[in-house]
């Protein structure tokens, strides 16, 4: 796994994560790593908004996308 080494964090922002790693019962290590992970991780809204894009992409390239719940129906409608 890769390594990081923060130099020069001020002495408050220091304090403010050691105190909630407390709070969080962590280390103050894994409190740095839930913090990057929970702030690099994609959020929903940036999701759909890729989803989005790439279902208008694929249209411009002629694919169409059909309404699921007539499938679905059709699938139940089958059995």
């Amino acid at each position: 796994m890769a390594q990081f080494l923060i130099r020069d964090v001020p002495e408050n922002i220091a304090a403010a994560v050691k105190r909630r790693a407390k709070k969080n019962g962590r280390s103050t290590e894994a409190e740095l790593r839930a913090i990057l992970a929970e702030t690099v991780k994609p959020k929903a809204a940036d999701f759909w908004k890729e989803a989005d894009k790439l279902r208008e992409e694929l249209r411009a390239k002629g694919y169409s996308f059909p309404d699921s719940s007539v499938l679905i129906r059709q699938d139940r409608d089958s059995r």
